[in-house]
């Protein structure tokens, strides 16, 4: 079953480095039910750092719960530790490898408290 029953739609920022919600996005989580990003959210993605070897592995995966994510922290929304589980779960239903979504949870288990609620 996809979990993310509406592709997503985004629009690149002026500034090359933000993307722009054009409509609506939602995932459908197994403990939290229905997850809604709003239309004209922003989000910069996975924020993985620019190191060669971490970017080729993990920069270009994940736009959708990277997105859920970014809005889960933004929000405030679920307790932090939540927002990872569910940004886990959505990297998971998405079809992405166990290992990269282990990895990608791990990096925000691990770096992003500054981020929660920002």
């Amino acid at each position: 079953m996809d979990r993310f029953p509406f592709p997503l739609q985004v629009e690149l920022q002026h500034d090359r480095k933000k993307w722009r919600l054009l409509a609506p996005f939602s995932y459908l989580d197994a403990g939290h039910g229905l997850l809604v990003v709003p239309a004209g959210f922003e989000t910069d993605f996975a924020s993985v750092p620019r190191l060669p070897l971490a970017f080729l592995l993990l920069g270009a995966y994940g736009h959708a719960a990277a997105v859920l994510h970014d809005h889960l922290y933004h929000s405030g929304s679920l307790p932090r530790a939540a927002a990872d589980g569910v940004f886990l779960n959505a990297l998971r239903s998405s079809g992405h490898s166990r290992w990269r979504s282990w990895l990608m949870w791990a990096g925000v288990r691990l770096f992003g408290a500054a981020r929660y609620r920002q």
